[in-house]
């Protein structure tokens, strides 16, 4: 890893220590013990806190301020209307909130029983607790962004944000659920679910604090590009992770999309190469496929040249979203997002 990326892993670990903290303050586990466990499962099994970060590192850009002082979560406003600081962190818990929440659902659609290493939700728990944990942390979102004292028609705007960033994601995942049944799934039509489904909150969490801070329409919409792109990027990545890292290592089966039959980059290609997807694996739950299968499948793909495929496309978006930075400072916060934008298509998993 380059000097710039260990950077990079250095930022994002400390902001995730310091998410991490705030969310055992902002979702404590209360009654019902058992709905309140289920809800934190996931967030206290770990998780890079990417989306996070990227609200906390768009904050320090935008107001230029030395990262990780005593007051951290406070970020002074960019106008003159409202109070002196915004706290920044309840945004960021929020997101992150979010992102749990999805978590929880997938897993239960995808019938995956392991995340993050530790059993899923509707595994450790059971489906009625998962499905009602998800519910929780969906509405509790909502009510950390309403924490972050902003003005009130900025915090309305940020709601309406979150609001069509949820709505969004459940239009992605059920064109997820749709293409498993067809054959006829384009490439285009792929992107259009991956924005949907995965992007929009990382253009949610770029677009957020820039809102509640009283950023300028200009520079809250190139935010939200950045965030789209790298969301992209991030999902078609995870396609080639998917297939290339051990098990143990992605904290769930390698090869599970193969063998649920998602449509991704990787075998969209692959499709349009001349591979017969049904007869990559036959394998009929990721429980079932062994290694030796996932290898052989691997290897087709990747001689169709798709695995590269992929990994091409990938850069091609990150490089699209580091240029909507420009809007911002020069300051060492957005040459972190840059970074960032470069570690989520370079990182093993």
């Amino acid at each position: 890893m380059s000097a710039s990326g260990e950077a990079v892993v250095e930022a994002v670990a400390a902001r995730r220590e310091l998410v991490n903290a705030s969310v055992s303050e902002y979702l404590p586990i209360d009654k019902p013990e058992r709905l309140y466990r289920a809800s934190r499962h996931l967030l206290d099994a770990g998780g890079k806190r990417l989306r996070p970060a990227v609200t906390l590192l768009v904050a320090e850009a935008l107001t230029d301020t030395e990262p990780l002082g005593a007051d951290y979560q406070s970020f002074p406003t960019l106008d003159a209307s409202g109070p002196d600081e915004i706290d920044l962190m309840a945004a960021a818990v929020s997101i992150e909130t979010i992102q749990s929440f999805t978590l929880i659902h997938d897993d239960i659609m995808d019938e995956d029983d392991l995340r993050r290493g530790v059993p899923s939700v509707h595994s450790a728990f059971d489906t009625e607790t998962a499905i009602l944990a998800g519910d929780t942390l969906y509405a509790k979102a909502f009510e950390f962004m309403l924490a972050t004292g902003a003005p009130p028609e900025r915090t309305v705007r940020a709601l309406s944000e979150l609001a069509r960033t949820c709505t969004r994601i459940c239009e992605g995942q059920s064109l997820d659920v749709a293409f498993e049944h067809r054959d006829d799934v384009t490439t285009d039509e792929y992107i259009t679910m991956v924005e949907q489904k995965t992007a929009v909150l990382y253009a949610a969490a770029a677009r957020v604090p820039a809102i509640l801070l009283g950023a300028d329409d200009e520079t809250t919409e190139a935010l939200r590009q950045y965030g789209l792109d790298i969301g992209r990027a991030f999902q078609i990545r995870d396609d080639v992770l998917d297939l290339t890292v051990p098990s143990e290592k992605l904290g769930k089966q390698r090869g599970s999309d193969l063998v649920e039959g998602k449509r991704t980059a990787v075998t969209l290609h692959a499709a349009e190469h001349g591979v017969d997807l049904d007869d990559l694996v036959v394998s009929e739950t990721p429980a079932e496929v062994t290694e030796a299968e996932i290898d052989a499948a691997v290897a087709e793909l990747d001689a169709a040249g798709s695995i590269e495929y992929a990994r091409t496309l990938s850069r091609d978006l990150v490089e699209s979203g580091k240029s909507h930075l420009e809007v911002l400072p020069d300051n060492e916060a957005r040459r972190l997002l840059a970074g960032l934008a470069e570690y989520l298509i370079e990182r093993g998993y």
